[in-house]
């Protein structure tokens, strides 16, 4: 297994991207784009020719071994002893449903139909993750780790999209199965830390959170935060956005413990409506209990790191060479230490020495968390590492 990464700014385009893929001395068995929503990917997927080829918008564009990356980021294994496939679908009526035909359609690409991949790495559109992971998991096992990230615009206006040998806008799935001839180790986690503020949700419809411990969401969660974010609107149908200021300030649901220490999966807060609710950017459910989360602009920059070598200790691979690692960074946390992007690069490529590695900005993440389950977060990085084969 060889994996190589490339990039091409934004001014150079997508095409010197597809340049480069097609000098790659080994053919590449399966490539993963990251980029920029101002970039037109069809030069990159002709260049991609039989590859099993999948991608998506990044916010601001990517990051790399190389530093950041205004526009574009390609993530290539050549790997003949490995399979990879992938499969697209259009989410329309029923995102659980196209998930589970893009799974299917990976496997039938990769000729791996009834069997369980190492890792599915998957993409998709912003507003319906759990239900595309649910639809992947109807094909595959639960045990099977589902990674990935939404896909990213630069200015959270909807100009995502993702793409295999189609560009697919609007609603939309990638999936990618692989079944490579290393071994692979993934971590995923945030970098934030509990406050002693907490509550029950006790009135919510998917994302949007009307009431907690019998209060108006945002009346609680300002007061939790100590009036941080922008109060509700007085009136008004559409709801007003405070994304920028609750990226420090997320929801937290316990998911476990790691040595010891309660683990959390996180949802962002997007807006605040007149009535007093709180649009998050992941469901929750009545009954659960949130906790307020805080985070500091320096233990942002510093995690992606400390999640590259959380990754590389996973298992096995200690002894063994890493060939390259496939990274997920929160979008929202990348505005927020956007004049500290060099360093969350500069902590990986510490972490992860003489190693190539791309990094994807989404608009929300998906795991395997403590326990193995996989589940949509909002904030949070992934990190997955591959191994030489022996």
């Amino acid at each position: 297994m060889k994996i190589d990464v490339i990039n091409a700014s934004l001014s150079d385009g997508a095409d010197s991207l597809a340049a480069q893929i097609s000098a790659l001395p080994e053919k590449p068995s399966f490539i993963s784009v990251q980029l920029n929503c101002e970039l037109d990917p069809a030069a990159i997927i002709a260049a991609a020719d039989d590859a099993a080829l999948i991608g998506a918008t990044s916010a601001l564009g990517s990051m790399s071994d190389a530093g950041p990356i205004d526009g574009a980021v390609a993530f290539c294994i050549s790997d003949a002893d490995g399979d990879y496939g992938v499969g697209t679908a259009a989410l329309a009526d029923d995102a659980t449903a196209a998930a589970r035909q893009a799974t299917t359609d990976a496997l039938r690409n990769a000729d791996r139909i009834g069997e369980q991949p190492a890792l599915v790495w998957v993409m998709t559109t912003p507003g319906r993750e759990e239900a595309v992971l649910a639809g992947i998991e109807a094909v595959v096992t639960a045990h099977v780790p589902i990674i990935g990230g939404s896909a990213a615009d630069n200015t959270v206006s909807g100009d995502w999209f993702v793409f295999g040998q189609d560009v697919l806008k609007g609603d939309a799935v990638a999936v990618a199965v692989l079944f490579p001839s290393g071994p692979v180790q993934h971590a995923y986690q945030n970098g934030y830390a509990p406050t002693e503020h907490s509550g029950t949700v006790t009135r919510a419809e998917g994302r949007h959170v009307l009431e907690l411990d019998g209060k108006p969401a945002m009346d609680v969660y300002r007061e939790w935060t100590a009036d941080s974010v922008p109060a509700a609107p007085p009136s008004g149908d559409e709801p007003r956005a405070i994304l920028a200021e609750s990226t420090l300030w997320p929801l937290g649901r316990e998911i476990g413990s790691l040595n010891n220490v309660p683990q959390y999966l996180l949802a962002h807060p997007s807006g605040v409506d007149s009535a007093g609710g709180l649009h998050l950017f992941a469901d929750v459910a009545e009954g659960e209990t949130l906790v307020q989360m805080s985070g500091s602009i320096g233990g942002l920059v510093s995690r992606a790191g400390r999640v590259a070598t959380l990754a590389k200790d996973a298992g096995s691979l200690r002894d063994r060479r890493i060939a390259g690692a496939l990274m997920v960074y929160c979008g929202g946390c990348m505005f927020a230490v956007r004049d500290h992007i060099d360093a969350v690069c500069d902590g990986v490529a510490d972490a992860l020495p003489e190693t190539p590695f791309a990094g994807y900005f989404s608009f929300g993440e998906q795991g395997p968390v403590v326990g193995g389950e996989n589940r949509h977060g909002n904030l949070m990085i992934s990190c997955i590492v591959f191994g030489e084969a022996s």
